[in-house]
């Protein structure tokens, strides 16, 4: 059975199904397993990207080539390091990552050495760097569900900006970059999110309502300049889907890019809204 968007939807489904299993287990029972998962998600995503970029032919006619080693390596230790070390040890993986970029670099000369160098560091800041702060949103207080919460908005964002877009949508937002994004759904992410998560606050944090309404406005502003970033890189590429990796989804990064601003959109609203970390080390 396929979608008129040309998806497989039974195996959708299952993927879907295969993915949010071991993440509900891993977030409320078993965080270590979540890590991994988180890892493993990471690293998938790390390859489609690097091998989107390298279909990329530079001016000069060369092909560029990304060292990959540093950027699986940057995205098992940067989600480990936010969850042993907090901020400071993930921005310290991130560094380190774009130092073995450099050096990988240097020691395999590959070819076009700045702009390899240019979009390995990319890769590294916007896959795992941004993604970490899942993590990070993991080890404050009642840290799972700040987790779940965070991506029910992000669903809601998508769920209420598709239905408010279908039946009300007339005016595009950027219809260069994403046609089928308009005010009207953008603004019913905005309503449907809001009330999401105001219910959260008075539910679940029992903390003051404005918490969760400014968190949900956030992170649909968050989720949606994400979506238009990874929108952006695949028109600029020419590709439809960053890879066929997740059967009946597309890429890792098809399904996650709403994620990469709107987990540290996330965190830091938190943070600064409840005027406590949570015991996550912040260098402030």
């Amino acid at each position: 059975m396929t979608t008129k968007a040309g998806r497989n939807l039974p195996a959708a489904i299952i993927t879907g199904v295969v993915l949010l299993v071991p993440a509900l287990l891993g977030i409320f029972f078993f965080e270590l397993m979540l890590i991994f998962v988180w890892t493993i998600l990471l690293s998938m995503g790390v390859w489609e990207v690097a091998r989107a970029l390298e279909t990329r032919v530079a001016p000069n006619g060369q092909q560029l080539r990304l060292p990959k080693i540093p950027l699986f390596l940057g995205a098992i230790s940067m989600p480990t390091a936010a969850y042993f070390g907090g901020v400071e040890a993930l921005t310290l993986a991130l560094m380190v990552t774009g130092l073995a970029i450099i050096v990988a670099a240097a020691l395999w000369r590959v070819r076009d050495p700045g702009r390899s160098i240019l979009a390995s560091v990319f890769v590294a800041s916007w896959v795992p760097f941004m993604m970490s702060f899942a993590v990070l949103l993991l080890n404050l207080d009642q840290g799972d569900w700040r987790l779940v919460v965070v991506v029910l908005l992000v669903v809601s964002n998508d769920t209420f900006g598709y239905i408010f877009g279908v039946f009300f949508g007339r005016h595009p937002m950027a219809p260069k970059v994403s046609p089928k994004k308009s005010w009207e759904g953008f603004g019913g992410s905005l309503l449907g999110a809001t009330g999401v998560g105001v219910l959260a606050s008075w539910l679940i944090f029992d903390e003051p309502l404005y918490v969760g309404a400014v968190l949900a406005i956030t992170v649909v502003i968050a989720s949606t300049a994400g979506d238009f970033s990874e929108s952006m890189v695949k028109r600029e590429l020419g590709i439809k889907d960053m890879s066929r990796l997740l059967p009946g989804h597309g890429g890792v990064m098809d399904r996650l890019d709403s994620l990469v601003f709107a987990m540290p959109t996330a965190f830091f609203v938190v943070v600064a809204l409840n005027g406590d970390a949570g015991g996550v080390p912040l260098g402030l």
